[in-house]
């Protein structure tokens, strides 16, 4: 492909946008369920008597959750449709949700959040498929980078939400907000959101989408393990950082928080503009090989930073959260290209499992490390996990999606 070619983009119909828009919404607001229980914390720990630990393992739940289901979920994507796969997913997520406020026994309230975050996983793998199926390849990069802002804006709406309406109206209030959210949202996908056309069937013997692509080569299982290793550096930051400006840098909690929310931010934004860059380049691993070197490069300087004058830090901490989140988008559209028709669902629901999984790893194993050495040498350990991650990024694409 010319780079002239390159500049004159595929037209994408108004109704592609559409499906976009509601698949956003729609994962949107099952990451307000998924994420509500974590901004119960203070209050569970605070007023209600929960330990730390206790309030930690209900706010795990939906996570957990996702994690039993999110292949299951894209396997049924593969072979029903995504439309009834994300209302069915929302309208049992509803049903968790209005469950979880009738209740005051917290182990029911943990069992609530795991049934609900078992059937939001529904939207993570099913509409990673609407993008791949509505937009053209060469604008699939800006389509995905778009649907991967779904979990910051899920996450900044309860973030905003959640703890002022548990503060004065009660848990049960606060849940019933992904009540009405995933709601209404079910009945718009049931409404209005149409399956992306299937590709026509090709005439050879055993068509290549048909394939296990696990089995044909090595691709998918390289793009996993390279996300795996990139969750590191992004939950390291999404974690750590506030205490870290707090605590290392002298910060007030305020304005410590107003900068991980404005970093959160501009790394949504970012994620558009790298899948852009992938459109143009007509390339998702290149630009995911540059990503994983950013990644390395900025732990370090993370690691460097508490060295550096007043302000400096906080530059720092913008560029690598930007930085360690732009992967997403990539991987994601790098996965379902590779995965054909016939196994989209399937790998990225594989995708989401294995992300969630070392996300998971990521609290325990970094807070020791900090506890043990300090956070600038924790920092750089930390560098050395995209910097794994460079040689193993695939040389070239494989798209089998059209």
């Amino acid at each position: 492909m010319t780079q002239a070619s390159r500049l004159e983009k595929t037209a994408v119909s108004p109704k592609a946008w559409t499906m976009l828009g509601i698949g956003v919404a729609a994962q949107a607001a099952g990451t307000v369920f998924v994420s509500t229980p974590a901004f119960l914390i203070p209050l569970l720990h605070s007023e209600h008597g929960l330990s730390l630990t206790q309030a930690g393992t209900l706010a795990a739940a939906p996570t957990f959750g996702m994690v039993l289901t999110l292949v299951a979920w894209g396997a049924m994507a593969d072979r029903f449709g995504e439309k009834w796969v994300i209302s069915i997913g929302l309208a049992l997520t509803t049903i968790a949700a209005l469950a979880a406020t009738t209740t005051d026994n917290y182990a029911l309230l943990g069992i609530a959040f795991l049934l609900g975050g078992m059937a939001a996983a529904s939207t993570n793998a099913a509409s990673g498929r609407v993008v791949v199926g509505w937009f053209p390849k060469d604008r699939r990069g800006l389509a995905m980078g778009i649907r991967q802002m779904s979990q910051p804006l899920g996450v900044t709406i309860a973030s905003l939400t959640i703890p002022t309406l548990a503060a004065n109206v009660g848990i049960g209030s606060a849940v019933g907000l992904s009540v009405a959210l995933n709601g209404v949202l079910a009945l718009i996908c049931a409404v209005a959101l149409v399956n992306p056309p299937r590709p026509a069937a090709r005439s050879t013997d055993i068509p290549v989408e048909t394939i296990n692509p696990y089995r044909s080569n090595w691709f998918l299982w390289r793009i996993h393990v390279v996300s795996a290793l990139l969750v590191f550096p992004q939950f390291t930051l999404s974690t750590f950082g506030l205490v870290w400006l707090i605590s290392e840098q002298g910060w007030d909690a305020a304005p410590a928080g107003l900068l991980i929310g404005i970093s959160q931010f501009v790394g949504a934004l970012g994620r558009i503009v790298v899948g852009i860059w992938s459109d143009r380049a007509g390339s998702r691993v290149g630009p995911l090989r540059l990503v994983a070197v950013s990644a390395s490069a900025v732990m370090l300087a993370m690691a460097a930073a508490g060295a550096a004058p007043w302000g400096v830090p906080a530059l720092i901490l913008l560029l690598a959260t930007t930085v360690s989140v732009a992967d997403n988008g990539l991987a994601f559209t790098s996965v379902a290209e590779a995965a054909g028709p016939k196994w989209q669902g399937k790998a990225l629901g594989a995708q989401n499992t294995g992300q969630f999984i070392a996300a998971s790893a990521v609290g325990p194993v970094v807070g020791a490390l900090i506890g043990a050495v300090g956070y600038p040498l924790a920092f750089a350990i930390v560098a050395a996990f995209p910097a794994a991650a460079i040689p193993l990024v695939p040389s070239r694409d494989r798209d089998i999606s059209v």
